[in-house]
């Protein structure tokens, strides 16, 4: 179909910083975004989950942020999680009309979305063995994807022990979703077509000799060299040190093939509150969750958060057991094989038993890092906990710059203190990955990685949180828990370093600029009555670095 010109709103009807959804032909749909005398139009919906762009936040750098980020000049990717750029389209202003060319078809919700501008493709024949990435998760594809976005073009290799392309990782825990071809960010075939990627998967690489360059792969000692390495291996999940835990029917979430033991066992991940959340819709005699702290979530969200959502959850028939543990796992009498009792030990150390057809443990990840340990050059690098310390731009300490190191195994410094912490969030790797491919591409010449750490859980409602509040010493809310309509604040000394909320969207989008951007309210401001979502950090007035 050929482009169209449409008038679709008047000039004087979107004001600088503001951003319209606007009706386009039929039900097709448009973004416009002012920067002060500057108009841009672009697709109106994120290409991640389809959410209306108009719901998000609007900065004077042209970022329009909602679960992911975009630039509004021109539709392309800033931040992950989002696979696909945005369609941008031509605006003009007549006589006192905004005019928008474009293709209609490509105004529609179901082709919102256009493939990156890849600067480079890895058509050409490189003479050199090009970048490693060790991982097939989420900061491998976003990796990937920066790398031809910036220009590299040279041989890309990515290992990986998954059987299959990389995938978005949330949809297990989030809905259980099972077949790997509605996960996959990029099939294999298009990774290799369009991006010029040699995928190995069902591999796994073995040791690294970094004096060497080279990577080993597998029972065979097959050896393979890089230029630059990648590593992006990700988490192991961490199972209890209990009596019975070899036995049937106690699974871990991380893959495809947990989620597809789990769904056939829970007929009628990381993040397991999600996972509860999901099992709850089905027809289950019992759902318990046993947890050491007095609250879900507690260390991160806070003691008044977490009996929110417990109680929402208890709502729904989940049974809480907080400030326990679990002492043994006792086989089924009808199966000895299975599990059949989990033996609880609660706050005052009596015992309990609950019946169990299956268990899941949910008790966080380590670094997947083995293959570091017997790896000359690197090994005394891996610390007790398994993670390898990086620089600002996500370089291995201690090594000559050629090795990076990203997402749940790398301890890297957070913007503003320096202090290195490791995240585990599939959307730091992401954004990790993005950073490194641009540093690789521009030859080393990147930028520091400063993104502020977002997530969000479906908890009834979506839970939205950034920042990086470990180690809180006060919060501030505002809403009601209970009726889970809220934002909290998390403060440390005299400063705002998280915020959550529930059912208050856009307030997290715009703390996580705010925050970037060095602008958040003090919490003495917040607590008199401050609303984030009046800083202006959009129109051209704005007291804001524009990049």
């Amino acid at each position: 179909m050929s482009s169209k010109t449409i008038a679709v709103l008047s000039e004087s009807e979107l004001k600088d910083g503001e951003m319209k959804e606007v009706a386009f032909e039929g039900e097709g749909k448009v973004l416009l975004s002012r920067l002060g005398n500057k108009i841009h139009a672009t697709s109106a919906f994120c290409t991640h989950y389809g959410a209306p762009l108009a719901k998000g936040v609007l900065t004077a750098d042209g970022r329009v942020v909602c679960s992911t980020c975009f630039n509004v000049c021109n539709g392309d990717i800033e931040d992950a999680p989002a696979p696909s750029a945005l369609h941008s389209f031509k605006a003009e202003v007549k006589d006192g009309q905004i005019h928008v060319t474009a293709d209609p078809e490509n105004t529609n919700k179901k082709n919102m979305s256009r493939q990156p501008k890849l600067l480079a493709t890895g058509s050409a024949q490189s003479t050199t063995p090009g970048v490693v990435i060790v991982g097939g998760g989420s900061g491998a594809f976003h990796a990937v994807e920066s790398l031809r976005e910036h220009g590299y073009n040279g041989a890309i290799t990515v290992f990986s022990k998954e059987t299959h392309a990389p995938i978005d990782r949330t949809k297990l825990s989030k809905a259980l979703v099972t077949d790997p071809s509605k996960l996959e960010w990029r099939s294999a075939a298009e990774l290799k077509g369009k991006y010029g990627v040699t995928l190995r998967t069902g591999v796994e690489v073995t040791q690294v000799d970094v004096k060497g360059k080279s990577v080993t792969v597998g029972s065979s000692g097959e050896r393979v060299q890089y230029e630059t390495l990648v590593l992006a291996t990700g988490g192991t999940p961490r199972q209890l040190p209990v009596q019975g835990k070899e036995l049937g029917k106690i699974f871990t979430l991380r893959g495809v093939d947990d989620a597809k033991k789990i769904d056939s066992e829970v007929q009628e991940g990381k993040n397991f509150m999600e996972l509860v959340a999901a099992v709850s819709k089905r027809n289950l005699a019992s759902i318990d969750v046993i947890g050491m702290e007095s609250a879900p979530f507690e260390a991160v969200l806070g003691t008044e958060v977490g009996k929110a959502l417990q109680k929402f959850h208890e709502s729904k028939g989940v049974k809480f057991h907080m400030k326990s543990s679990v002492s043994k796992l006792v086989p089924s009498t009808s199966s000895p094989s299975d599990v059949g009792t989990v033996v609880v030990k609660g706050p005052e150390g009596q015992e309990t038993e609950l019946a169990a057809d299956v268990v899941i443990m949910g008790v966080g990840v380590a670094p997947a890092t083995e293959y570091l340990k017997n790896s000359e050059g690197i090994k005394d690098l891996v610390d007790k906990s398994g993670a390898i310390a990086v620089d600002e731009f996500l370089r291995v300490k201690g090594l000559d710059g050629s090795v990076f190191g990203i997402g749940d195994i790398a301890l890297y410094p957070q913007p503003g203190t320096g202090e290195l912490r490791r995240i585990e969030h599939w959307n730091v790797a992401g954004n990790q990955g993005r950073a490194v491919g641009k540093t690789i591409a521009e030859g080393g010449q990147g930028q520091p990685f400063v993104k502020v750490p977002v997530f969000w859980s479906a908890q009834g409602q979506q839970l939205r949180y950034c920042g990086v509040g470990a180690g809180f010493d006060d919060i501030i809310v505002d809403g009601n828990l209970e009726e889970m309509k809220f934002v909290v604040y998390y403060v440390k000394g005299d400063k705002v370093i998280a915020v959550a909320s529930m059912q208050r969207d856009p307030v997290v989008s715009k703390a996580s600029e705010l925050l970037r951007l060095d602008l958040m309210p003090s919490p003495s401001e917040l607590r008199a009555g401050k609303d984030l979502l009046t800083v202006d950090i959009a129109s051209t007035a704005a007291k804001i670095k524009v990049a």
